[in-house]
């Protein structure tokens, strides 16, 4: 049960507990934490006993939450980078920002990214750290902010064309840290059926 969680502080030193594989990736170094028969002192308690699924639980929607204002910060970059293409760069004798492609992918854009930030903002305003029955909204806001930032990045690629593809224009780079936020903090498929769960046990009334 919940109730039987508690979270202790394990400390470096300490006997049983050992690093194991260690895996380099872009974001730096992870590791695994291996614990085997570790004894550890009473003072080591974190918060109260049987508290540690709140704070699971809470830190968990604080990521969430997190991580849509992260998508919300790369949409709005990359939104700017193609805007600020899109009128320097000419084709045809004009700028590309005349075109209807390219104004419709600006515009998509603009109303993705306000929407989505309208979005996080109002689920931030009502978060209640005392608890963790805010999971509903911190699902749905990165279920929708983490695809609408990819979108909004692969537009600014395909604006941007070829340069878009460069490490020179910083776009290709947000595309794939706007991916990593459909898996991490939560898949995509696990905030569906976290949101539908939720929803059942509202009876379909949603305020």
């Amino acid at each position: 049960a919940p109730s039987d969680l508690s979270a202790l502080i394990i400390e470096k030193g300490m006997e049983g507990f050992s690093l194991g594989q260690k895996v380099m990736n872009k974001c730096g170094i992870a590791g695994e934490l291996v614990f085997q028969d570790v004894k550890v002192p009473a003072e080591n308690l974190l918060g109260q006993v049987g508290g540690a699924a709140l704070c699971m639980m809470r830190n968990l929607e604080l990521e969430r939450l997190e991580l849509a204002a992260m998508s919300c910060g790369m949409a709005r970059r990359s939104l700017e980078l193609m805007t600020a293409y899109a009128q320097e760069r000419k084709a045809f004798g004009k700028a590309i920002g005349e075109f209807g492609q390219t104004q419709k992918a600006i515009a998509e854009s603009y109303a993705e990214l306000l929407a989505g930030r309208t979005y996080l903002y109002n689920v931030a305003r009502q978060l209640d750290l005392s608890t963790y029955g805010n999971g509903i909204d911190t699902d749905g806001v990165k279920l929708y902010c983490a695809p609408m930032a990819k979108n909004i990045c692969d537009r600014a690629i395909q604006v941007l064309g070829g340069n878009g593809y460069t490490a020179e224009y910083q776009v290709e780079r947000l595309w794939r840290d706007s991916k990593l936020i459909e898996i991490g903090g939560g898949t995509n498929e696990a905030h569906h059926k976290n949101i539908v769960r939720d929803i059942k046990k509202m009876n379909f009334k949603i305020s």
